[in-house]
């Protein structure tokens, strides 16, 4: 069984396959990987668990993921062809409003915010203190924004009024991913003076977490053994300093974003670049105190959103200063996460837990690190890396647009299942997650917005004699 009449050239290197778990006996998955990445992919008649392997030879510069289909036949039964990236997307887009107005029927007159999923699929809904409250009224603007639908301009703004006080609440170091991704998106859409004013006193009020001698933002205070912890994921809320010093607010808002930024990246980043989840410091000295997890596997492994956080962030960073130390970090912490990527393109919740390939996936990973690439390859980078973090986006929201990750066929009123919260506290793991599809919405936003795929004639093929 050769394909031999339908092989393909791909700058004379061997492209070979490797199989997808959990996939039906007598077929698999297949990705055709080209010099360290899949750049293609497709369904292929297996011998057990080993799919065949094909040789392609062919055309030079493949740049972005292109896909090849091989149909085969096993007791009688023809494997279908996989949408094309880009039909993909837009099945994605109207499958993410369809959830979208179900979630919003589903609210009602109440003004809660949904967070995670119950076992019948339905939401569990927070109120607007709780950090995760901007990604649902986020969400409505972002339909809103790919719609124009004055159904999601009016539900945005419903959801996003809830969170007004949030500008006033010191409590929270997250009260950038609160009101940057509810009254910021609404901004940007829909400028008003109100909304700019709210989003500014946001930041003042940030900028009370703020301690100079550390040069951090402080992220929890819960906690009585830690003198000031400062997690990974608070590189997310200082995208709401740098916009407020460019729109109004106190320039020593760029500056502490700045200070923030450097001593995360020389603190929370390893020598490999992966990072830690949380560094301690002590509030005399400003030095460190100690690094460790509390949502990773243990206190040198990758949790996997955190390296996702340190992606997006480090390159939100460098979009607002033009500083390349912070880019030359965006890209470490990309490269990290890419190599240790298993063949779908969607991580495990930590890239070394023990159980791996048993362990649970986490989906909000992948969507946080699928946005932020796009935006990183757009970016002057040297050598193949734009190709690289491209690649690598598309090829992880392809397999996020599709089952067993697209929540449709199930009573889900999510639109990505399959997310972790924290593994290590047994909360959330396994089920949708509000920020997951924030942030698969955003990704699938930025895909159309930076020019889908390259389309490349003649890569893509059904090989039909297997």
């Amino acid at each position: 069984m050769k394909p031999s009449s339908h092989a393909f050239a791909i700058v004379a290197a061997v492209l070979i396959f490797c199989a997808v778990p959990n996939i039906p006996a007598g077929r698999c998955v297949v990705r055709a990987t080209n010099l360290g990445y899949s750049t293609h992919e497709g369904e292929a008649e297996c011998v057990g668990d080993t799919p065949l392997t094909v040789e392609f030879t062919s055309t030079p510069s493949v740049n972005r993921d292109e896909e090849v289909v091989i149909t085969g036949q096993r007791s009688g039964q023809v494997v279908p062809e996989r949408r094309s990236l880009d039909a993909s997307v837009e099945h994605a887009l109207s499958y993410a409003e369809a959830q979208l107005r179900r979630t919003v029927r589903y609210l009602g007159d109440t003004v809660q915010y949904p967070r995670t999923s119950k076992p019948d699929g339905s939401w569990t809904l927070t109120q607007s203190r709780a950090w995760t409250s901007g990604f649902f009224p986020g969400s409505l603007w972002y339909l809103y924004e790919h719609t124009r639908d004055p159904f999601f301009k009016s539900s945005a703004r419903k959801w996003t009024e809830g969170l007004r006080g949030i500008q006033h609440y010191g409590g929270s170091h997250d009260v950038g991913f609160i009101v940057f991704n509810s009254f910021g998106n609404g901004y940007r859409l829909e400028p008003s003076d109100d909304d700019k004013q709210v989003i500014l006193r946001t930041a003042h009020t940030l900028m009370t977490r703020y301690h100079p001698a550390i040069g951090c933002i402080k992220s929890w205070d819960w906690s009585t053994t830690w003198r000031y912890p400062v997690i990974i994921d608070n590189m997310m809320n200082l995208e709401l300093l740098f916009w407020s010093a460019e729109n109004g607010g106190s320039p020593d808002m760029r500056a502490a974003a700045m200070s923030h930024a450097t001593n995360t990246m020389l603190n929370h980043v390893r020598p490999d670049g992966s990072t830690y989840h949380v560094v301690n410091y002590d509030t005399t000295s400003g030095g460190v105190i100690a690094r460790f997890t509390h949502q990773g596997y243990t206190n040198e492994s990758a949790w996997s959103r955190g390296q996702a956080w340190a992606i997006y962030g480090f390159t939100m960073t460098y979009r607002f200063t033009k500083d390349e130390t912070f880019l030359r970090t965006a890209e470490r912490v990309a490269d990290y996460f890419i190599e240790r990527l298993p063949a779908d393109g969607v991580p495990y919740w930590d890239f070394d837990a023990p159980g791996i390939p048993n362990e649970e996936r986490d989906a909000s990973a992948a969507a946080i690190a699928a946005s932020a690439l796009f935006e990183l390859s757009t970016f002057d980078l040297s050598g193949d890396r734009k190709s690289r973090y491209r690649n690598a986006a598309e090829h992880t929201l392809g397999s996020l647009c599709e089952p067993p990750y697209l929540a449709e066929g199930t009573p889900g009123h999510s639109i990505l299942l399959h997310a972790t919260g924290s593994k290590p506290g047994k909360s959330e793991v396994d089920a949708a997650l509000v920020y997951a599809d924030y942030y698969f919405i955003e990704a699938l936003l930025r895909y159309r917005q930076t020019g889908g795929a390259i389309r490349l004639p003649g890569v893509k093929a059904a090989l039909s004699s297997l």
